[in-house]
């Protein structure tokens, strides 16, 4: 099913942003909200994984219910989660697209990686403690 991806900062998510490592940091990061009825319609539940696709990337994130989202958007918070679905293009303006994502979403067994997997599947190094 298709979604427009938000994306932005969360009390939760900036509180942990020196400390990556952090489970508290990576549920923060790692979460996507979505409307109960998309929930509904997709066949999952809260906590279920689900796998987000974008023309960049994919990711597998955990769900979580949230009311005030309008029908068919989804959001997550800014983050190496987010990073792995939102292009890098910026149009000449030097901000991405952090607001306006196209992206698919479909439920999966599959694991949310730790922040440090990560970082390593895409290259980069794992953040240090």
């Amino acid at each position: 099913m298709r979604f427009l991806l938000n994306t932005g900062r969360t009390i939760k998510q900036g509180s942990f942003v020196e400390r990556k490592n952090n489970p508290s940091y990576q549920v923060a990061a790692a979460t996507i909200l979505m409307n109960p009825v998309d929930m509904l319609e997709i066949m999952v539940e809260e906590g279920n994984h689900v796998r987000v696709k974008s023309d960049t990337g994919e990711v597998v994130l955990q769900v979580s219910p949230d009311n005030g989202l309008t029908r068919g958007r989804v959001f997550v918070s800014l983050g190496p989660y987010a990073n792995h679905i939102v292009s890098p293009e910026t149009h000449g303006t030097g901000m991405p697209d952090f607001k306006v994502t196209p992206v698919s979403i479909e439920p999966t067994d599959d694991p949310v990686l730790t922040v440090s997997s990560l970082m390593e599947r895409c290259g980069g190094l794992p953040y240090e403690d």
